[in-house]
């Protein structure tokens, strides 16, 4: 439990400390106009999902996110970049091996065999986790990944400090289902969010873009939840509460706070630091059900992430 409070705590500093990395491995990272493929197993795939949009829509150029076993050998790309917590897994070092552009990964250990088999590495160790449930590395990944479009992560890490201090914004024990939506590149930090739930509590948790949710807002109904990373439609929120569920979206729920004497972040959040909220809650659901965080999640030995 420890553990995975510190982690969860720690990613304000953790981001500004992959920024500040993100300066000095310039030649790892994507450069405008390449065409880019960017992989991951669980989380990490999430976050590839956010940076493939993210890098899209800044017009650096065609970008594409895959999971891990997924990825297209034969389809041309300039550079792939993979993100992997212990760059150990066979499917990871087989794509390295197999590449014929420039390989970049990003992982907690230097000396991992795909870090020593890619043609750049880049290392995060300050965001590895004991934690069985995994939290900051992901997140740090893409703070690193925005840092390289020209992104300040400054003001994000402000938001993310809010984060880790303001109430949760709904008490999970109101709570027996949770659907979690995002729109653009926050359909990525969707996923995450009901990945998590489900890890940390084995906890009923969905996730759908935003513009998908027709059909399941049917299942919508009181003791559910809706949670919204990102821009939402005019009317979404009426909509869910006229079914009974409680949205959660970080513009209308009142996220930010000053708290004590302390005050920092922007009005709404970054949807990154919304994620760490979403952690905060699947812990939270966890402690609630008598569970230590992450218990119901599979051994980390089968995760790459």
């Amino acid at each position: 439990m420890a553990y995975v409070d510190a982690e969860i705590t720690s990613q304000p500093e953790c981001w500004r400390q992959a920024a500040e990395l993100a300066a000095t491995f310039v030649e790892a990272m994507p450069h405008p106009g390449e065409r880019v493929a960017v992989i991951g197993c669980g989380p990490s795939w999430f976050m590839a999902m956010a940076y493939a949009r993210l890098r899209e829509q800044a017009g650096h150029g065609d970008t594409d996110a895959f999971q891990t076993g997924e990825f297209p050998a034969g389809r041309h790309y300039d550079r792939v970049m993979v993100i992997t917590r212990l760059a150990a897994a066979e499917d990871v070092v087989e794509v390295i091996q197999a590449a014929r552009q420039p390989t970049t990964v990003i992982t907690t250990d230097p000396d991992s065999p795909a870090a020593q088999l890619a043609t750049h590495a880049v290392a995060l160790p300050f965001a590895d986790e004991r934690s069985p449930l995994p939290t900051r590395f992901a997140t740090s990944a893409l703070a690193l990944l925005r840092a390289g479009l020209g992104e300040q992560i400054a003001p994000i890490a402000a938001d993310a400090e809010v984060a880790v201090r303001a109430p949760l914004p709904i008490a999970p024990t109101r709570i027996r289902q949770a659907t979690f939506l995002g729109r653009g590149w926050t359909i990525g930090l969707a996923h995450t969010a009901a990945l998590t739930c489900r890890q940390a509590a084995g906890f009923r948790a969905e996730s759908y873009p935003t513009m998908d949710f027709r059909g399941p807002l049917a299942a919508a109904a009181p003791g559910r939840l809706v949670w919204a990373f990102g821009d939402i439609p005019d009317g979404l929120a009426d909509t869910v509460a006229t079914s009974g569920a409680a949205f959660v979206h970080n513009r209308s729920s009142c996220v930010y706070a000053v708290l004590d004497r302390w005050a920092a972040g922007r009005q709404p959040l970054d949807p990154m630091a919304d994620l760490i909220l979403a952690q905060r809650f699947a812990v939270a659901l966890a402690i609630s059900r008598g569970l230590e965080p992450g218990s119901a999640q599979l051994s980390r030995t089968a995760m790459s992430a």
